[in-house]
């Protein structure tokens, strides 16, 4: 696979998460603690598609890995909030279970991209 297939489906792959993230907010409990933690996984989890599609419009390799760096970031943190979701009894395991398995894949799949393009841009 060429990097612009996969750029091209990580895009794809990051969107669909930050659709999924929007959806499951909806859905949340209207209480004020899940309000709260719903919007910052609403932010943390649409920042993963705009950071990545940001990334790959890079202008630079340094421009890349601190965008890809963000993505990181915003990756994990999207699973701080799912765990705080599911560790508060706002949402059951069952619930979060889909989102925290996609966000650990990302977080892999990024943190993995972003040691080689550092490893690279030294070399």
């Amino acid at each position: 696979m060429s990097k612009l297939e996969f750029a091209s489906q990580m895009q794809a792959r990051t969107k669909r998460f930050a659709v999924q993230v929007i959806k499951f907010y909806a859905q949340l409990p209207k209480t004020e603690e899940g309000k709260v933690l719903g919007r910052q996984l609403l932010r943390s989890g649409t920042s993963v598609a705009a950071n990545y599609r940001a990334g790959c419009r890079a202008k630079s390799g340094a421009d890349f890995i601190n965008k890809l760096g963000t993505v990181v970031e915003e990756t994990d943190e999207s699973l701080f909030w799912l765990e705080l979701l599911n560790e508060t009894g706002i949402c059951s395991s069952a619930q979060i279970g889909p989102f925290k398995t996609q966000a650990d894949e990302l977080l892999r799949v990024f943190q993995t991209s972003l040691n080689t393009a550092k490893r690279n841009s030294r070399g």
